[in-house]
């Protein structure tokens, strides 16, 4: 009888097709799940004009979709640990995807705000979910990294929401961007088949064959055996799965964790929802200020992509520290008066140490919890984090009616960047979290190429 260590041959596999499966279907959720919800701050503008509405109505019904994802996180996370995390993804994507689409068909705030609430549902489920499938798959010193490459998919999806934007609102009027929602459900059959499920689940529920199925994809050298023993490292649960997030040495570190999610969502969603419309205020026009959401977004991708290859190498927390004072140093400066490239680079700037630092800590959370307790705790990390989130489209909607000027717009979101930063400092660090160096970024991204 030959003893499998789990753990370690996927610490030690080498990234193949197996990996950039894994990483392309976690990805392509995720592109949906940022264009559904990025996709409101490019009708904020007008829906506000053809509904009549208050930038406090504005920014409560870009909150209604946050309070869903607040209760998905909560609930799909911990879910995922009994039924598995891909059949928790493939609900949460049916979700999400069927009330965006119906967003379309909304004839009052009162419709849509629902439909944003139990879309929400879904977003909130994905995420945790997602995040971890793919550090779990993902070889030791490639987490980060390819967490991060992931997670970008949801700054594509802010572009492409911000892009479609601008050529569909003009010609086939606010509802036609919702309705390219749909695209995933027609995946689904695939993501059936091709998305692997949890290792550590498929473990747990004794389906041994699989295992070997996936193990030998993980590494092409391995050939299962049915006398072959697995083993994976599993700490063995005591008591409520969320009580765990705080025995361990874990409280402390668990209330900062909250703390940084709760302040980089308020920044990530706020300018998320408000950027056109403070822009628009400041004298550009409605497409010129979409625009700008799609520069945000798209120095998103460079940040989470830096950042992962920076966690990989140096320490995770501190990155992310480095990445809020940036943040910090961007927004301040936009209130002042630039030429337009300067505008352009300070915004992505900000896009790229806000949303992508945000994607770094989803990484930096999964690797923080052991393997029994990720889902939960990356999912209540998501969700306590919410109320950051929500704060941050109705705080803009507060100060988008005392008519301040710009400057004072982007200070009050540079503010949390600054909490962020003080409590990712008492955040203890681990073993899981400082990751090792086996190769360098050129040659992934040379392997990534050939494959």
């Amino acid at each position: 009888m030959r003893s499998i260590n789990i753990n370690r041959m996927i610490d030690e596999s080498k990234f193949n097709r197996f990996h950039g499966l894994v990483l392309f279907w976690c990805a392509f959720v995720i592109v949906f799940d940022g264009y559904d919800l990025v996709v409101y701050g490019s009708v904020a503008p007008v829906l506000m004009k053809d509904w009549g509405l208050t930038p406090i109505q504005t920014g409560s019904l870009a909150s209604y979709a946050l309070f869903g994802i607040m209760i998905g996180a909560l609930f799909f996370g911990p879910l995922a640990d009994k039924i598995g995390r891909k059949n928790v993804i493939m609900i949460c994507v049916v979700i999400f995807s069927v009330f965006t689409v119906l967003n379309g068909f909304a004839n009052n705030p009162t419709e849509f705000g629902v439909f944003r609430f139990l879309a929400g549902l879904g977003f909130g489920g994905v995420m945790p979910n997602a995040v971890a499938l793919m550090t779990e798959y993902s070889p030791k010193s490639l987490k980060s990294l390819l967490t991060t490459l992931m997670f970008s998919g949801y700054c594509v999806g802010g572009m492409l929401s911000a892009a479609l934007g601008i050529m569909l609102i003009p010609n086939f009027g606010w509802e036609s961007v919702f309705f390219v929602a749909g695209i995933p459900l027609l995946s689904l059959p695939l993501m059936y088949k091709y998305m692997p499920e949890s290792i550590a689940f498929l473990l747990a529920k004794n389906k041994t064959e699989e295992v070997g199925k996936i193990l030998c994809k993980v590494n092409p050298a391995y050939t299962p055996q049915k006398d072959d023993h697995y083993e994976m490292i599993i700490p063995a649960k005591t008591g409520n799965t969320v009580a765990q997030l705080f025995k361990g040495g874990r409280a402390l570190s668990t209330v900062m964790i909250w703390i940084t999610f709760s302040m980089c969502l308020l920044m990530m969603y706020g300018l998320n929802t408000w950027l056109p419309k403070i822009m628009e205020q400041a004298g550009y026009g409605l497409g010129s200020s979409i625009m700008f959401l799609l520069v945000l977004n798209f120095g998103a991708i460079f940040g989470a992509v830096f950042g992962g290859w920076a966690a990989d190498r140096w320490n995770t927390r501190n990155v992310m520290i480095i990445f809020f004072m940036v943040a910090v140093t961007a927004l301040t400066l936009l209130g002042f008066k630039f030429n337009t490239f300067v505008l352009y680079a300070l915004i992505a700037v900000a896009g790229a140490t806000t949303t992508g630092t945000q994607i770094i800590a989803y990484a930096f959370a999964a690797q923080y919890y052991p393997t029994e307790i990720r889902s939960t705790g990356v999912g209540w990390a998501s969700g306590i984090g919410r109320w950051g989130a929500i704060m941050g489209p109705m705080m803009g909607g507060f100060l988008i009616t005392l008519n301040l000027p710009t400057q004072q717009y982007f200070l009050a979101y540079a503010i949390p960047g600054v909490i962020a930063a003080i409590a990712l400092g008492f955040v203890k660090q681990t073993n899981a979290s400082k990751q090792a160096i086996v190769q360098s970024f050129n040659e992934v991204a040379s392997t990534i190429k050939e494959k």
